[in-house]
């Protein structure tokens, strides 16, 4: 009979090999009072194969049904296309769900040893990280291929002809998508072949995320009326989705593969997912009314589709529900661990089926493509009509989705840390508090307001966005300690939990170097010109999910440089005063000459994408930019002198803490330093002859 578990045993088998557990790993298991989760492989096959039946099926029928109607606005490539092209997309839409969802069990759902590196334990979840990857590189280099053909209509006869063929790849964006989606595929699957510890992990979970947003964001969502909302609420779905139905379907493969899956990894999944699934279906329902676009939800297919979606979403959430109201209750027959195995098993099937239904909505043409849409909504998403006056920009408020929810959720863990740090008794910075709660009212009110409505009309108001999120934001953000007060909040666990996965992450030659001091300097400084002063500005501005890109990099470079000069937290690097002083001046010569760049140029940046918006009081483009050059100047000098006028301050405080520690040893006779001196002074006055020279 097959034990699922690891309270078994001292030992468990992880794919052909025996793992012998620590000795904390297997007193953990015993407190979570580890029981046999199935006892049976066959249904948990049964349920998953059913379940890629559908993805593969419904998409299938929707374009067979459809026929030529789903190629309304572009020709018909034939009978075989479509359908090829709706299995092939079927089959990397599982690829990267599987290998995503492996890489978020391997490294926050199942075990690992305890240990100051935290090796990894579960060789099925790496195994299968590596085999999904793999046929998520093929299945997308084939999607490269039969999409193009297929979103332009064209016959099939072209792939005889390479010329042609890559010539159409090369003006497809879904081609562009899916190739950034195999070239991920190919580096996860070769990382893995080195990947034992847990930060191995990092860059390829990264990675993942790159890789199921490509297709995604060029897809239907950057299209119409509001697509911004759209495309943010799709960003954070599929986000979401890819770990929370990924890792469900890789724990319900683990079942239906006869392998060993620990409680505690159900269990996390479920805690994960009871915070996330809510998260998921108000997103699907920002994407379900950008998609139907005042239309009604019954009226169309794409309606009903997203209603099933909607229902397979909620599945998901009540399984997760029941796992942790079951855990609760688990007797001492297992029989609570056998249900959480069947209601994991619902929701790896229900996010299956809700796959399907996603595929099959891009195989024809959503209502908000049939919206007539003025230039300036082809390119922004909103009309800006009215000129940017000062009202208009304090008033004028339309919510960016993606960094509303970042700030939102930074803030409410943030507040929730400080709450239970001050619950145990210690005591926590009113002054960080306030600095890291300006900080996400920054980044709101610069994406959000008036300022973010504008920032991608107006290069001037773009330029104050621009010093915001990268010179304010940051150093608010940094100054609040948000790492180390994570730090002191979470308890440690065994096995390693939060805690352990914010420390190795910290101690990893990743973050080794991503906070490199040389590396962080030519990011903070190269990026002004990088982006400016060549073609990178224009290319970024026309695609609302390229523009957020650019402001989320602003960001990150922000904190990686603050952080590394006047930052709370400990960061990998930890440079002297002095060093962090000439750190930040030698950064200010940079910014005044860019800034000067600006002002003395008679070349306007971006000067096709501005025409082409085509708006009325968008008269002088020219004098635009030299407004934007002043406010780059003031904007990224000042806040470097608030830097050096702190770091004095962070200096002095210093000083006068270390001076007081040596007055508190010499006082209580710990510190014999000055005893020592003048022994060493009376020692030498006493050595003989020294009278005579004297």
């Amino acid at each position: 009979m097959t034990s699922y578990g690891i309270g078994a045993g001292r030992s468990g088998r992880l794919g052909s090999r025996m793992v012998r557990y620590p000795e904390a790993v297997n007193a953990q298991a015993q407190d979570l009072r580890v029981r046999p989760v199935s006892q049976r492989a066959g249904a948990p096959r049964a349920v998953l194969l059913g379940a890629v039946a559908v993805v593969v099926a419904l998409p299938l029928v929707v374009t067979l049904v459809l026929g030529e109607d789903a190629y309304q606005r572009r020709d018909y490539p034939g009978a075989v296309v479509g359908p090829l092209t709706s299995v092939l997309r079927s089959g990397v839409e599982v690829a990267s769900l599987v290998t995503v969802g492996a890489l978020v069990a391997t490294m926050f759902l199942s075990t690992v040893r305890a240990t100051r590196t935290m090796q990894v334990t579960s060789a099925f979840d790496a195994m299968t990280v590596r085999r999904g990857a793999f046929w998520w590189m093929l299945l997308a280099l084939a999607m490269a291929v039969f999409d193009a053909v297929d979103s332009f209509g064209v016959s099939p006869q072209v792939l005889s002809q390479p010329s042609n063929l890559v010539e159409l790849m090369g003006v497809s964006s879904f081609s562009r998508a899916w190739l950034v989606a195999a070239v991920v595929g190919l580096l996860i699957f070769a990382s893995t072949f080195l990947a034992h510890l847990w930060w191995h992990f990092l860059l390829p979970l990264w990675l993942g995320a790159v890789g199921v947003l490509a297709p995604v964001v060029v897809g239907s969502v950057l299209v119409g009326p509001n697509h911004d909302i759209g495309s943010d609420a799709a960003i954070v779905l599929t986000v979401l989705n890819a770990a929370v139905v990924g890792s469900a379907v890789v724990l319900s493969l683990a079942l239906a593969a006869g392998r060993d899956v620990a409680p505690l990894a159900v269990r996390r999944w479920a805690h994960l997912t009871r915070v996330a699934a809510p998260a998921m279906v108000v997103f699907e329902l920002v994407v379900v009314w950008f998609k139907l676009a005042g239309t009604s939800p019954v009226g169309s297919l794409t309606g009903w589709l997203s209603i099933a979606r909607l229902v397979c979403l909620g599945l998901v959430w009540w399984a997760a529900v029941r796992i942790a109201r079951d855990d609760n209750s688990t007797g001492a027959d297992g029989e609570g661990a056998a249900d959480s195995t069947r209601f994991l098993l619902v929701a790896a099937a229900s996010g299956l089926v809700a796959a399907g239904a996603q595929v099959a909505l891009t195989r024809f043409l959503s209502p908000q493509f049939y919206v007539d849409v003025s230039t300036s909504e082809i390119y922004l998403g909103f009309d800006v009509t009215d000129p940017p006056t000062l009202s208009v920009l304090l008033l004028g408020w339309r919510p960016n989705l993606l960094f509303l929810t970042s700030a939102g959720t930074a803030l409410v863990l943030y507040l929730l840390g400080v709450r239970r740090l001050r619950r145990n008794g210690d005591a926590w910075s009113r002054g960080r508090v306030i600095s890291f709660v300006a900080g996400c009212l920054v980044l709101v009110a610069a994406t959000s307001s008036g300022f973010g409505k504008y920032s991608g009309a107006d290069f001037a108001i773009h330029m104050g966005v621009h010093m915001a999120l990268n010179m304010l934001a940051p150093l608010l953000l940094v100054m609040g300690g948000p790492v180390t007060l994570a730090l002191r909040a979470l308890r440690p666990g065994s096995p390693p939990g939060p805690r352990e996965w914010i420390v190795g992450a910290i101690d990893s030659p990743v973050a080794r170097l991503v906070y490199h001091p040389l590396l962080v300097f030519l990011l903070f400084i190269g990026s002004y010109y990088a982006l400016y002063l060549t073609g990178l500005f224009e290319f970024m501005s026309r695609d609302h999910w390229a523009h957020q890109i650019m402001n989320i990099h602003f960001v990150l470079v922000g904190m990686l440089y603050y952080g590394l000069t006047v930052g709370v937290d400990r960061t990998p690097f930890q440079l002297p005063h002095v060093a962090r002083l000439g750190y930040v001046i030698a950064a200010m010569p940079f910014h005044a000459f860019f800034a000067i760049s600006l002002l003395s140029s008679e070349r306007v940046i971006a000067q096709s994408y501005y025409e082409y918006l085509e708006l009325p009081w968008a008269t002088d483009l020219l004098a635009t930019q030299y407004d934007g050059g002043i406010i780059a100047w003031a904007g990224g000098e000042i806040p470097l002198v608030i830097v050096i006028l702190a770091l004095l301050a962070q200096w002095k405080m210093q000083d006068d803490r270390e001076a007081k520690r040596k007055d508190r040893h010499l006082d209580t006779g710990l510190d014999d330093e000055f005893d020592a001196y003048n022994e060493m002074m009376r020692r030498l006055n006493e050595r003989p002859g020294l009278d005579q020279k004297r």
